[in-house]
């Protein structure tokens, strides 16, 4: 990513998809004078801050009442721009090479990336060595795995098959004293299966709690960081890692952008040091605010993760097309890419990373139906972001950009393209 001014070609009114907002990208450490210029040049002031919230967390009906926010630890700003505040923006800083702001992009819509949802590395490249050597020590390891994923996995009484094929059953690690946030359609807290489990929640839709409506969340917190269900059948892989269930996206299963941010500011000022994402929509252009905001993340030592999406033979889609954001797709229990999971761009850096189990997984949801098996890179992201769960209690050393180097270098070669797997199937640690 370039680090002088630029506005995306898409910082004009699209009818589609956005929500007449825009999204506005600060340079690192420049937020204070970004600020100001927007008061300056637009006539935008008294943003409301998230930094002026508890924990973070900001109330989402001052970001409505003001027109938009400022997220100083992500470095952007989601603000209301009439044309001329739109143009003036845009002016001063095409003339500005040393301005705060770095990009212009328009607020969209994201939706949760399931059976039923709405749409059916730059700076990391010095790790790729580092990677191969360790891979070359775990090979032993891992092609004993191979052996294992030939013949398929099944789920049983004792655990799922997604379970079986990341190895999370036969780690010694629970993600015990990790923070893993979630952020989702939020989480049934009345669901029994996490009666005494540590649950941090909050809510970043306006007018709804974080009460999950919709399901897809409370299945997505189930795989990442569940148990067992009442017959005893495991179905999740951090089971003692601390739940940040934020809800970002509404009871619909869909979500926009300064929502999303607000979960994302308020998971990194809460210590995550994992956050799941299994949402997204189909623009394949990655997006200037989520890149700068994944490389900060990375930096403070926290690890965003997010499904590359479900809409095949189209490509990675936001935020997961971002270099700094790992991207997560789908295979079966054969080890067979999933029909509907999303190949990479060719957008510098919008690959596809990993990939996790996501045909037929089973896992909580919300009440009353309690459990159910669905579809989606959705469901694969969970895996992953509780196999980095596993691995970040292995060492404190094992944080941001040295995670994503062991989920990686740890993971299983399949026998397919690149392009649609990564590096293969994420692996936990055996112990």
């Amino acid at each position: 990513m370039t680090d002088h001014p630029t506005f995306s070609a898409s910082a004009t009114r699209e009818p589609e998809r956005t929500s007449g907002r825009f999204v506005v990208t600060f340079r690192d450490d420049d937020v204070a004078k970004g600020v100001a210029t927007l008061a300056k040049r637009a006539a935008i002031r008294s943003l409301p801050s998230a930094a002026d919230f508890t924990d973070s967390a900001l109330d989402m009906a001052q970001l409505s009442a003001a027109g938009g926010a400022v997220f100083p630890t992500l470095g952007v700003a989601v603000v209301t721009l009439d044309d001329d505040a739109l143009s003036s923006l845009m002016a001063a800083h095409s003339d500005d090479a040393d301005g705060a702001i770095l990009d212009i992009e328009p607020e969209r819509m994201f939706y949760a990336l399931g059976d039923d949802a709405g749409l059916s590395l730059a700076y990391l490249q010095g790790y790729r060595d580092a990677a191969d050597n360790l891979y070359e020590r775990a090979r032993a390891s891992v092609d004993a795995a191979a052996a294992a994923a030939a013949s398929g996995f099944f789920d049983d009484a004792q655990s799922t098959w997604g379970l079986k094929a990341t190895r999370a059953v036969n780690s010694q690690r629970t993600g015990s004293a990790i923070k893993l946030a979630v952020l989702d359609t939020g989480f049934d807290l009345q669901h029994p299966d996490f009666r005494g489990r540590r649950i941090v929640t909050a809510s970043f839709v306006s007018g709804q709690t974080v009460q999950d409506g919709h399901g897809h969340g409370t299945h997505c917190i189930g795989t990442s960081c569940g148990s067992t269900d009442g017959s005893g059948r495991r179905y999740g892989v951090a089971q003692k890692a601390t739940i940040h269930a934020g809800k970002v996206l509404a009871d619909n299963g869909s979500g926009s952008t300064s929502g999303i941010l607000a979960g994302m500011e308020w998971a990194i000022n809460s210590g995550c040091q994992v956050i799941s994402m299994s949402l997204g929509n189909t623009v394949s252009t990655p997006s200037t605010a989520y890149e700068k905001i994944g490389q900060r993340a990375l930096q403070k030592k926290c690890l965003i993760i997010a499904a590359a999406g479900n809409h095949r033979p189209g490509t990675v889609g936001q935020p997961a097309n971002s270099p700094s954001i790992l991207a997560v797709g789908a295979v079966d229990s054969q080890m067979r890419l999933a029909s509907f999971s999303c190949g990479s761009g060719s957008a510098g850096g919008a690959n596809v990373d990993l990939v996790g189990p996501g045909v037929a997984v089973y896992s909580s949801t919300k009440l009353p139906t309690r459990y159910a098996s669905w579809n989606g890179t959705s469901m694969a992201t969970p895996h992953v972001a509780g196999v980095a769960a596993l691995w970040a209690q292995t060492s404190a050393a094992n944080r941001g950009a040295a995670l994503w180097q062991l989920l990686t270098a740890r993971a299983l070669r399949l026998p397919l393209a690149a392009r649609d797997v990564g590096v293969g199937l994420v692996q936990s640690p055996p112990t």
